[in-house]
């Protein structure tokens, strides 16, 4: 409950500044870390362990309240009616645009009912998509190059890739105070910290462009990733 820790190692990139977590999970391990994401049982188990969880948990399951900055970055890139694919969006409820969306689906791991409206996917349909959405997931993965790989192949030359994800205090930190990345001690649920650096770095190795670089502030003070991303020039 919190006192016996497995023992795990912080692994840092002096070139990109990323910082990650040596432990990586294979298939198994993340379909039994994320099956039923946030459900009842899911949430009855944190709880045990976290006491407060319970309560945090449905502030995260509820409307995120910056969706609308989220689709003020999107707008200027997509048609009035996009064709999106929320890749691990759970139940589809914080995808952007859905609302306008002509085709939403949802490909997760979760197993979770999605929202009215959202249709899940086993395989993703290759070019089918004017919007890829990557919220909140690739501080979660073992490989996320990996996975941008994956993303690519889906995506056609018109198509735009979001990515969200947490812009780490300690990263904001560690861009202007050299080693401020060493005060990590324990993980936990996020095993990437990305720079900005870093991110860009796995963008680019990933066969993708940065076509517009944003940062959202949530209403907690935390700072999130924002960027919209395309295939490169030179794959098209």
């Amino acid at each position: 409950q919190g006192l016996a820790l497995p023992l795990c190692n912080s692994v840092h990139c002096p070139s990109c500044g990323m910082l990650f977590l040596d432990l990586r999970f294979d298939d198994a391990d993340m379909s039994r870390l994320y099956r039923d994401y946030r459900g009842d049982s899911y949430v009855q188990e944190r709880e045990h362990f976290e006491p407060g969880y319970a309560a945090r948990n449905q502030a995260l399951t509820s409307d995120h309240p910056h969706i609308q900055a989220a689709e003020a970055v999107l707008r200027p890139w997509l048609p009035d009616q996009p064709a999106i694919l929320d890749w691990g969006g759970d139940t589809g409820r914080n995808t952007p645009l859905r609302q306008v969306a002509r085709l939403h689906h949802i490909y997760d791991i979760s197993g979770r009912l999605p929202v009215e409206g959202a249709v899940p996917v086993s395989t993703p349909t290759a070019a089918a998509y004017d919007l890829i959405v990557l919220s909140n997931v690739l501080e979660h993965v073992p490989d996320p190059r990996s996975l941008l790989g994956e993303v690519s192949r889906v995506m056609s030359p018109s198509s735009k890739l979001y990515l969200e994800l947490p812009f780490e205090a300690l990263m904001r930190e560690s861009e202007t105070q050299h080693g401020a990345w060493r005060s990590k001690r324990h993980w936990h649920e996020h095993v990437n910290f990305f720079s900005s650096k870093a991110l860009t770095c796995l963008i680019q190795r990933s066969g993708l462009q940065v076509l517009s670089a944003n940062f959202i502030s949530l209403q907690d003070g935390a700072l999130q990733f924002a960027w919209v991303c395309g295939p490169a020039t030179r794959q098209r």
